[in-house]
């Protein structure tokens, strides 16, 4: 299945915005979706709900370091991932306008209770466009630089 199109059904069916996206990319990243979904579950909202770096991104970010990150102290393949990370959020703005949740809702900071998931919050939040554009990236970026 399209990466973008999972990541969407995963949001749309309860998943956080970085769950949905992580989980989209467990065929690659060696992760059960289960795990994949825990080790990001903080993410969503944007950290916790505080609105900062969209979680699409921060779901993105953890799938580019399971492909391409390191283990262990290398400044060259720091370098490479850091300009890797950035190069993908850039991309992300760029397409989004945004990579920070707040303005990507136009909302502030709230608290830690998750609205509930409706019909129309669906209708309201950007959110499945967002999880699409982050695996839509990395699906880009991964053809273009296979894993070896």
């Amino acid at each position: 299945m399209d990466h973008a199109i999972q990541a969407a059904e995963y949001f749309c069916s309860g998943y956080n915005c970085a769950q949905a996206v992580a989980m989209a990319f467990s065929d690659l990243t060696g992760l059960t979706p289960q795990q994949s979904a825990q080790m990001v579950s903080g993410f969503g909202g944007g950290f916790g709900r505080m609105r900062e770096v969209c979680g699409a991104v921060s779901g993105m970010t953890m799938v580019a370091s399971c492909l391409y990150g390191y283990d262990a102290p290398n400044q060259e393949k720091q370098m490479q991932l850091y300009a890797l990370i950035q190069g993908l959020m850039g991309k992300f703005k760029e397409q989004a306008g945004s990579y920070i949740c707040r303005d990507l809702l136009d909302k502030p900071a709230t608290d830690p209770n998750p609205s509930p998931r409706t019909a129309e919050y669906y209708a309201k939040r950007p959110c499945a466009r967002m999880v699409m554009l982050a695996a839509n990236l990395l699906d880009a970026y991964i053809a273009e630089h296979p894993i070896h």
